[in-house]
């Protein structure tokens, strides 16, 4: 179903009202987001790991629906091992979404990359040649930039799936679950309940770097630093070092997986840390039932989407396949439902970057989101808190994005 969210008019809003930014604002993407059980959370920081190994055969193109816009998807589809388990349940999702969407005027060219960049460029020059208007997809870092080398020549957009900033760009938008926006949820949340004093310890690796410039960026706004320091497998050093300023810090940050964020709160108790005496912060990876059965994290707060809207979308994605869908599904489902409404509702203006930029964004299976002109994205996040046996909300998720 799609409709306006419910958004008051802005008289001083220089920007003009025109159809675009009238109907464009805050698509509500696919069926109802209805509540309901059991969810699954983001346990890779960077979505599905490269494949490891040689692909299988390459699946043959398909295409899904009648519609007169052609929208590419390109997925691992061939890849080894979890690679391909995640993209033919992506591959899934997208064509529930355009079975649930009504009356989609929009063909959907499905391919198959095999995970590597050359079978990116391969598959992106056959959609192009069969006239694709926005190309869904890849899913690897690494393919998307052979991907938008062929598609900015054309000035065709590409939403892609990959949770690496850097490939983002012009005409490059991610649709991904970026720690940015974890970060910036989490610290401006505790902000606002009184945490000026910030304490962090981070790993030492590709998350551990983005995470801690989001971090930093967003402590600079709202309070200060006071301790910060990166671990390696060897956490003992780091968590004393830690655990010795945390008398000056009211809130202590840990953002890694489910596993690791244990160990390091062992850690540091086993430095002498008190953590019962300190408000403790994490990212959506927190999601995880490690972190519920660690009674050192109790109370702990962290930034996720919302769960009743995976919730929903499992239960449907179930009663139609017979399996669970994994957690990146929800990211083909929403693209695919994203441009299903933008071409019923945009006409020839559907794919441009004012209306793929548009300021008040679009809700999804996993709430607000909106695409930066820089080709990143902004989530709008829930705040949940540890407890034992699962995670209760403190602070849902906003109903619309500021300016």
């Amino acid at each position: 179903m799609v409709g306006p969210l419910n958004r008051k008019p802005e008289s001083s809003d220089p920007r003009p009202s025109g159809p675009t930014r009238r109907t464009a604002v805050g698509l509500i993407l696919g069926a109802p987001l209805l509540a309901a059980c059991s969810g699954g959370q983001i346990s890779n920081p960077f979505g599905p790991s490269a494949p490891e190994g040689p692909p299988g055969p390459q699946q043959q193109p398909l295409a899904v629906g009648t519609g007169q816009v052609k929208v590419g998807l390109i997925l691992p589809l061939s890849a080894a091992g979890n690679a391909g388990v995640a993209a033919q349940s992506m591959k899934n999702a997208a064509e529930m979404a355009l079975a649930e969407f009504q009356n989609p005027n929009i063909q959907l060219l499905i391919k198959d990359d095999g995970g590597s960049p050359q079978g990116a460029q391969q598959v992106t020059q056959q959609a192009l040649g069969e006239g694709v208007e926005i190309v869904l997809g890849p899913l690897f870092a690494a393919s998307v930039p052979a991907t938008a080398q062929l598609t900015r020549a054309r000035s065709v957009p590409v939403i892609a799936f990959s949770t690496d900033s850097s490939v983002a760009g012009r005409g490059v938008y991610l649709l991904s679950f970026l720690p940015e926006s974890d970060v910036n949820r989490i610290v401006d949340y505790s902000a606002s309940i009184g945490k000026r004093s910030f304490a962090a310890l981070l790993p030492d690796n590709a998350y551990g770097n983005v995470v801690e410039a989001a971090f930093k960026q967003a402590v600079g706004r709202k309070g200060r630093i006071v301790a910060f320091e990166k671990y390696t497998a060897d956490r003992a050093g780091a968590a004393r070092t830690v655990a010795q300023s945390l008398g000056s810090a009211d809130a202590l940050f840990i953002a890694d997986d489910g596993e690791s964020v244990v160990a390091t709160a062992d850690s540091l108790t086993a430095a002498g840390a008190n953590l019962r005496n300190i408000q403790l912060l994490g990212t959506g990876l927190w999601d995880n039932p490690r972190v519920y059965a660690s009674a050192t994290l109790q109370g702990g707060l962290y930034a996720a989407p919302d769960p009743s809207g995976f919730r929903a979308f499992s239960e449907r994605y179930r009663a139609k396949y017979g399996t669970d869908p994994v957690r990146t599904a929800t990211l083909a489902y929403d693209a695919v439902a994203l441009v299903a409404a933008l071409s019923k509702q945009q006409g020839g203006q559907r794919f441009a970057s004012e209306t793929l930029t548009n300021p008040s964004g679009f809700a999804g299976i996993d709430g607000l989101f909106r695409f930066r002109s820089d080709g990143t994205n902004e989530r709008g996040l829930a705040v949940m808190k540890v407890a034992s046996g699962g995670s209760t909300p403190v602070a849902g998720s906003p109903k619309s994005f500021g300016a």
